[in-house]
């Protein structure tokens, strides 16, 4: 495979992984761990949860399938890079 198919995963790996990090971040803790602990475990009255709620566990997951596909992908140019070279 071509040397830019690489580069163009490690471009997509890189901007997943930081849109990974920053929609993991925007979720709202459900309690019961560390946060609740050391005091952010102050629970609005609002049972159920919303559709922007709905939607960034979407997106998430979606985000995270396109990181694991990435993932994937290079592990397969770099065996058969490797073994092209050997």
């Amino acid at each position: 495979m071509p040397i830019w198919f690489a580069y163009t995963l490690i471009v997509l790996l890189i901007i997943t992984s930081v849109l990974l990090t920053m929609l993991i971040l925007l979720h709202r803790g459900k309690g019961g761990g560390l946060s609740s602990m050391f005091g952010g475990g102050v629970s609005s009255s609002l049972a159920g949860s919303s559709v922007a709620e709905k939607n960034l566990d979407r997106y998430t997951v979606l985000v995270g399938i396109v990181w694991f596909a990435c993932i994937v992908g290079l592990g397969l140019w770099l065996k058969l890079a490797t073994n092209g070279a050997a």
